[in-house]
C-alpha cells in the first residue's frame, strides 16, 4: 500500500463526491490532508478546512499560500453545467473556465515555491472524457478542460526539474451527485448509454479516480509527468 506519511495535500472541490474520495484515499495512504471548498459550505471534521471562493483568483491564492506549504496539490474543483451553448451568457463561460482551470494555475503558484524547497511535489489536474469531442452540451466546460490540459503539460515541463511531477486524470462517467443533478429527468437513460459505451460494463466510482489519484503521488510515479490519464472504462 502506498505509504504517504509526512506529506501534506490539498484538494479542491474537497466536498463534492469525487473530492471526498481523494481525501479518504490520501488520508487512508497517511497523508495530512487538507479540504478546500466553498466558504459558505459546512467544513469537514476529519480532515483540515479552507473556506475559499475561487472565483477570486487572486484571494484563493493568497489563502492557499498562507496555509503553509503543500506536498500534494489536487486540482479537482470543477463547475459543470449542460445545455446549448447559445444559451450560455459570457459570464457563465468565464466563471466556468475561471473555476475550472484558472484557479489550478493561481494555486499551483502557491503551493510550487515549497514545493520547490523540498525538491518534491506532485500536481495532479482533472481533466475529462469530453475533450474526445463526443459530448453535447457541454462548451464551456470542455474549454476549461483543454485549458487544464495545457495547464499539466507546461507545468510538467517547468516544475520537472525542481523534482515535482505533473499529471491529469481524465475520468469518464463517475458515478456522482453531480451528474445526479444534471441528468436528474434522464438518469437511466443516461446509465444504459455509459454501459454501452464502455468496454468495462459497470459504473466508474470515485474511489477508482482517488486510488489512480494515491498512485501518482506514490514514489513508484516519480518518473510518470506531464501526462493525461484516462481511467474510463475503455471508453
Amino acid at each position: 500500500m502506498t505509504d504517504l506519511s509526512g506529506k501534506r495535500a490539498l484538494i479542491t472541490g474537497g466536498l463534492g463526491t469525487i473530492g471526498s474520495a481523494f481525501a479518504a484515499a490520501f488520508a487512508d495512504a497517511g497523508a495530512q490532508v487538507t479540504v478546500l471548498d466553498r466558504p459558505e459550505w459546512a467544513p469537514p471534521e476529519r480532515y483540515g478546512w479552507l473556506g475559499v471562493d475561487l472565483n477570486d483568483l487572486a484571494a484563493a491564492q493568497a489563502q492557499v499560500a498562507a496555509a503553509g506549504s503543500f506536498d500534494i496539490l489536487i486540482n479537482n474543483a470543477a463547475l459543470i453545467v449542460n445545455k446549448p451553448f447559445e444559451e450560455f451568457g459570457l459570464q457563465e463561460y468565464e466563471e466556468q473556465v475561471r473555476v475550472n482551470s484558472s484557479a489550478a494555475f493561481a494555486l499551483t503558484r502557491a503551493c510550487a515555491p515549497g514545493m520547490k524547497a523540498k525538491g518534491w511535489g506532485r500536481v495532479i489536474n482533472l481533466t475529462s472524457l469530453t475533450l474526445n469531442g463526443q459530448w453535447d452540451g457541454y462548451v464551456p466546460y470542455v474549454a476549461s478542460k483543454g485549458a487544464m490540459l495545457g495547464l499539466t503539460k507546461g507545468l510538467a515541463r517547468e516544475l520537472g526539474p525542481f523534482g515535482i511531477t505533473v499529471n491529469a486524470i481524465a475520468p469518464g462517467a463517475v458515478v456522482s451527485a453531480a451528474e445526479k443533478r444534471v441528468f436528474a429527468d434522464r438518469l437511466e437513460d443516461y446509465n444504459q448509454f455509459v454501459l454501452k459505451a464502455q468496454s468495462i460494463k459497470s459504473r466508474i466510482l470515485p474511489e477508482d479516480v482517488a486510488h489512480l489519484a494515491v498512485f501518482l503521488a506514490s514514489q513508484e510515479a516519480r518518473m510518470i509527468s506531464g501526462q493525461n490519464i484516462g481511467i474510463d472504462g475503455g471508453w
